[in-house]
This record gives structure tokens, sequence and C-alpha cells, in this order.
């Protein structure tokens, strides 16, 4: 265990570990959105309106599954349908006031259960922390050509 990369999967493990174990499904208790929604709805507000074939290429996922995501968040009023303000014939989808607000709310919450995990560490240490988690994604991203916008 004393390479350093073998304890970076090691923790890694772990990380995932706990948090599936402290949550249902990756979700906090008092969680109003699925993982999916949560994640959508967070790659939408950045990036503005996006189509089915724009989703399925930043998520790498087949469009059958988008499909059936947005059809979720559809359903439940966190996006809309909007013509692509470019002129382009797909139709886009759009983050809802209602999807707004319960993204806000998903946020707070799991900023709340980090601001406990993390109850003791100084600033500089949690400043430090993410900045070495935002490193670690973008190295991710890199390998997978695929980045994340950050807001």
């Amino acid at each position: 265990m004393e390479e350093p990369t073998r304890r970076v999967e090691y923790e890694n493990m772990l990380l995932g570990r706990y948090q599936h174990l402290s949550q249902s499904k990756g979700r906090r208790k008092d969680s109003t959105l699925e993982r999916s929604a949560y994640i959508l709805l967070s790659r939408i507000r950045v990036e503005g309106p996006m189509s089915i074939s724009e989703l399925s290429d930043a998520f790498g996922l087949d469009a059958s599954t988008l499909r059936r995501q947005t059809a979720a968040t559809l359903r439940a009023g966190l996006v809309e349908h909007t013509l692509d303000p470019e002129g382009g014939v797909a139709r886009k989808f759009r983050i809802t006031e209602e999807g707004e607000r319960r993204l806000d709310e998903e946020r707070e919450g799991n900023v709340r259960s980090l601001a406990m995990v993390l109850e003791g560490w100084s600033e500089d240490d949690i400043a430090g922390f993410a900045d070495y988690l935002e490193r670690f994604n973008t190295s991710i991203e890199r390998l997978h050509g695929k980045t994340w916008p950050r807001p």
C-alpha cells in the first residue's frame, strides 16, 4: 500500500462505498432529485439548452437512455422543450424555473452534507482538497476526451 497510486485507488474505493452505504442509491435521504436528473440539470444549467444528440455526446450515453431520462424530467416539469436558439432543427431541452429551484435545493443539501464531513477542516485544507478533486476530474476528462464545463 506504499505506492501513492495504490493509496488513491483504495481511498477512491472507500469513497464510493461510503456514498453507497450512507445514501439511498447515491442520494441523500432528503433528496428530491434522481441522480440522473441532478447531473442532467447541472449540465443544462451550465451549457444552456441542449438536444438529445448534444446530451448523448456530453455524457457518452446512447440516445435511448437520454430519451428516458429527459422524458422523466419533462414529466416532472424540470425541463421543457424549446426551439434551437441558433436556428437548428433539433428541439432542445431547457431547464424550467421548477428545475432551477429543485437543482438549487438539491445542491444546497449536498453542500450541507459535505460541510458535516469537512467539519474541523481549515478553509485552506478544503480549498486544497477542492483543487485536487478538480485536477483529478480534469485528468479523467482529458483521458476520455470529454470535458465537463465548470461555472
